[in-house]
């Protein structure tokens, strides 16, 4: 795979593809961490010279222009970020953009509309997302991938465009697969997995495939309802995937033949309704009242799993413990985070949720050995799966 150090990048137009999906409240982006991760590649770039046009997407609009996904706040936290102006292409590959490119300076940067306004970027027919990336590529002379958050998807701006033009990986992705090797390829033990959110099918291909590699797979968030109905428990009200009981048995049985310890929550803080002004109290995690639902483990269940986490010398953990955003349901998933940090082992905190509550509850990100950018793309990679981002940079061009 090359690097940056490996292109040829002065005087060039360089097609960035960073990860820029950052959550908004109406035009207002309440955690800019994407934007922060991906600054670094960014400034190298332009040290070395290259004019850079940034493409990346924002939530799931379907194929076409969609105000509530548009970039433009990104271009304006990205600008203050960065130690240049950002120029804003109010469309992808149209009369704006080509317009905003063809007058770039030199040391400048260009942020493109949002990728998945174009049915192109999307589309599972290659002739439809090829032409998109031909679009694409028509823009710049090298690109540069380091989205990601996007590796694991045959998208046109990650996959069809890498193979159009010299490419190579940016410090996001370089960074992010050193992390990710050292989880799957050479792992200091004890091995310790939390995992958290809200289904457990989210996770059935993570948990089988860590079942061989990990020595203790902790279980929190919604996720864990479903484990504490297989094992015969009533969970009230509480998150639950009937259809997936049977198959969390066999996980319980498997970690138990092959000595892997699965460590659950002893009490949930469970609440009448799903609010942060609901009556709530803590009960033991084997006698969840029928009008209740549980929010988040309790106070002894984040002791025990801290605990566990420290005497570990490995940690991912990927999905908060409980609705952490309600102050209430927010003293798992802080109890964790605390964990990581006191358990002196390497660790990885692996996107998506996980990360938002890290900023959130206020921790320092240099606590902790790697925040990764891309929740879905750590998980399909620690699944096995070939990521198609990663493998058409392998391929090299």
């Amino acid at each position: 795979m090359k690097t940056l150090d490996d292109l040829d990048v002065a005087g060039k137009k360089v097609l960035l593809r960073s990860d820029l999906n950052v959550p908004l409240d109406g035009d207002r982006i309440t955690d800019d961490g994407r934007i922060r991760a991906s600054v670094p590649t960014v400034n190298a770039l332009l040290d070395k010279g290259a004019k850079v046009i940034v493409a990346a997407h924002l939530g799931r609009p379907k194929g076409e222009p969609d105000p509530k996904y548009s970039l433009a706040p990104v271009a304006e936290r990205l600008g203050e970020l960065l130690d240049v102006p950002v120029t804003f292409a109010a469309d992808t590959v149209g009369e704006s953009a080509r317009a905003a490119v063809a007058a770039m300076p030199e040391r400048s940067v260009v942020l493109l509309e949002n990728v998945r306004f174009n049915a192109g970027e999307t589309s599972k027919d290659d002739a439809a997302r090829g032409a998109f990336a031909d679009q694409l590529a028509a823009l710049a002379d090298v690109y540069v991938s380091d989205g990601f958050g996007a590796v694991h998807r045959k998208h046109a701006s990650v996959y069809d465009i890498a193979k159009r033009l010299p490419s190579g990986a940016g410090l996001l992705i370089q960074a992010e697969v050193t992390v990710l090797k050292k989880l799957t390829e050479d792992v200091e033990r004890p091995y310790a997995v939390v995992l958290g959110g809200s289904k457990v099918s989210d996770k059935l291909a993570v948990i089988a495939n860590l079942l061989e590699k990990a020595d203790s797979i902790l279980v929190g968030g919604g996720m864990v309802f479903t484990f504490l109905k297989a094992q015969g428990f009533e969970v009230g009200r509480s998150l639950l995937e009937e259809d997936q009981i049977e198959t969390v048995r066999g996980y319980l049985r498997r970690a138990a033949e092959r000595g892997v310890e699965f460590v659950l929550p002893v009490d949930v803080v469970a609440a009448t309704e799903f609010s942060a002004s609901a009556d709530h109290a803590v009960v033991p995690a084997s006698q969840i009242p029928a009008d209740r639902l549980g929010l988040d483990i309790g106070p002894e269940s984040g002791k025990l799993f801290a605990n566990k986490l420290a005497t570990a010398k490995t940690v991912f953990w990927n999905g908060p413990m409980g609705v952490f955003e309600m102050e209430p349901y927010a003293g798992g998933t802080r109890a964790v985070a605390q964990g990581l940090i006191d358990s002196g082992a390497f660790t990885v905190v692996g996107g998506g949720d996980s990360a938002a509550a890290v900023r959130l509850l206020g921790f320092d990100e240099a606590s902790f050995g790697h925040i990764s950018t891309g929740g879905g793309a750590s998980l399909e990679y620690l699944e096995g799966k070939t990521l198609p981002g990663l493998a058409v940079l392998e391929e090299g061009n």
